[in-house]
């Protein structure tokens, strides 16, 4: 590609101005510079032009042929460009927001909701830090989370999302309704090493139940949650999880409660720094999470 033989831009900038004020007085103020300036600038575009842009009158400059004809691309080019400038300027800023949960709550409850925060907000990037960790919300690892507790962090705003109770829940084509049936089915466990509160899990739920026969101890373990949901739908056998976390496969019908008791967890909360709590980003997505279906319990 051949290179354009332009002159200096400034000396475009000041011709322009000048043409358009039909002053060198009024470009230099409006170019920031003096009119001796913007004098100089003309002189030397017309030398390296070969040709007059001006006819030089008292108080007034008139533009010539040649300098109409320059003047006319310019304005043209300049208004282009300072159309594109602001548009530039215009454009949103794009923001990421990295939001820390467990891989449950993101697979099974938030992921088929991104769209909602994508549609109200285009220019937010949001990151989903899966983890059963909770996870410092200093603005590099993370900024919001989703966790599970008594709602006490100190330092952190936290508002209750939902409950968090655990069922029973297996298959309908397993056949299940009694309690007393469950010795002869294989147990799902969901075990997780990087969780620090103790779980809710089947040895807690017998000790309520008291089955005759049950053993606790076996049965199929996994150490990701969905991984067990998968299973409990596959009829591999019974789980024992949150009914929060199942409530599609409740509602149709691939998983079913075949009895109880249930078990009440700690809810989860929607948690971000005190400090940050007026931030536009975080906001955004704090309304978009408290509108994703069942995320809103009354405290």
């Amino acid at each position: 590609m051949s290179r354009r033989r332009l002159p200096p831009l400034s000396a475009l900038r000041a011709f322009e101005a000048a043409a358009r004020h039909e002053s060198a007085k009024q470009a230099a103020e409006e170019l920031s510079v003096t009119a001796t300036a913007i004098s100089h600038q003309i002189r030397a575009l017309e030398e390296s032009l070969g040709v007059a842009l001006f006819l030089r009158k008292p108080r007034k400059l008139e533009l010539t042929l040649a300098g109409r004809e320059l003047q006319q691309v310019l304005e043209s080019a300049f208004d282009s460009i300072g159309a594109a400038v602001d548009r530039l300027s215009a454009a949103p800023r794009r923001h990421a927001v990295t939001l820390s949960t467990t891989p449950a709550v993101a697979v099974r409850w938030l992921l088929s909701w991104v769209c909602l925060l994508r549609d109200s907000h285009p220019d937010i990037d949001l990151r989903i830090h899966a983890s059963h960790e909770p996870v410092a919300l200093d603005g590099v690892t993370a900024d919001i989370a989703i966790r599970y507790g008594d709602g006490r962090w100190p330092g952190l705003v936290a508002e209750k999302l939902f409950d968090n109770t655990f069922i029973p829940a297996c298959s309908p084509l397993l056949g299940l309704h009694d309690a007393a049936d469950l010795p002869r089915h294989t147990l799902i466990h969901f075990r997780n090493q990087a969780v620090i509160s103790s779980p809710l899990d089947w040895a807690v739920w017998q000790k309520q139940a008291q089955v005759p026969g049950l053993d606790v101890a076996a049965g199929l373990v996994f150490s990701d949650e969905t991984h067990a949901v998968s299973a409990a739908v596959g009829a591999q056998g019974v789980a024992l999880m949150s009914r929060q976390l199942i409530e599609d496969e409740l509602t149709a019908g691939r998983l079913v409660q075949p009895f109880g008791p249930e078990l009440e967890g700690k809810p989860f909360f929607l948690v971000y720094p005190e400090s940050r709590r007026n931030d536009p980003s975080i906001q955004a997505v704090r309304e978009w999470i408290l509108t994703v279906p069942g995320g809103m319990c009354s405290v």
